[in-house]
């Protein structure tokens, strides 16, 4: 017979166990939510440090007002409200490298910056990081979480995630060089662009040591709960209807483009 073994959730009649202890007695009403989703993702419980920095990522990523995933999840709710999870799931496929992805990009740019670096010594982390900048404006290549559309005086999360880690003694070498690079990379780029708040989210999580295949599913994570809130919100006050019309009363109808052009 197959084996296939698991350390996560098991049912028999009685009883339902999961990460090794007993679901009813040992993890519901004693072990947070944010607290368990650390624990599923490395099999280990976390310190009280680490659960109130990951907590604090999620709450930073949660939601961000009306951003295309915010957008196309009232929208799909708008059109098949039978279908919570079809708005949710929309709200989520859209998770990219332009918006809630940046979290994965500037965690796993910076882990391969940080493991070509001997901590054996005290590191120059503005060496480091102006040598990284440099290197990457050469090569054309923008650095991930280096700038956000809307907070171009100062992404408020930042300062707040690098007080909460340092205060927890979670601030490692990622966050370093992430802090390292918003110092430096005026000297290279000629101006001054805001260290991104979910990009420091990725340099914190992956100073939590979390696997970095997982960091843009923890961001989707947080951004679940921020989609539920969107949708609550659009049962009470319903915006997605006046979008869809916004759209479809004003369209415009103009030439095929390959009329144009020929």
């Amino acid at each position: 017979m197959p084996e296939y073994p698991t350390a996560l959730g098991a049912s028999s009649l009685e009883r339902i166990t999961l990460l090794g202890r007993d679901l009813a007695r040992d993890v519901m009403g004693e072990v947070g939510f944010g607290e368990l989703a650390f624990w599923l993702a490395t099999q280990r419980r976390p310190s009280p440090g680490e659960t109130r920095v990951f907590e604090a990522v999620l709450a930073a990523l949660a939601d961000h007002g009306f951003t295309p995933t915010a957008i196309v999840t009232r929208l799909t709710y708008l059109s098949a409200p039978d279908s919570v999870q079809g708005a949710l799931a929309a709200g989520l496929l859209g998770g990219g490298s332009r918006f809630l992805g940046v979290t994965e990009d500037c965690g796993r740019f910076l882990h391969g910056v940080v493991r070509t670096v001997s901590t054996v010594d005290p590191v120059d982390w503005d060496a480091v990081a102006l040598a990284t900048v440099t290197a990457e404006r050469a090569a054309g290549r923008f650095i991930p979480g280096l700038g956000h559309h809307v907070h171009k005086n100062g992404d408020p999360r930042t300062p707040r995630l690098f007080e909460i880690a340092r205060a927890e003694g979670r601030f490692g070498p990622h966050l370093a060089l992430f802090e390292a690079i918003g110092r430096v990379h005026p000297r290279v780029l000629g101006k001054t662009l805001p260290l991104n708040g979910a990009g420091v989210c990725g340099a914190a999580l992956a100073d939590l040591g979390l696997p970095l295949e997982l960091l843009r599913g923890f961001a989707l994570l947080a951004r679940t709960a921020g989609l539920i809130g969107q949708l609550a919100e659009e049962l009470r006050t319903p915006v997605a209807n006046d979008i869809f019309l916004s759209v479809d009363l004003n369209n415009r109808p103009v030439p095929p483009a390959g009329d144009r052009h020929g």
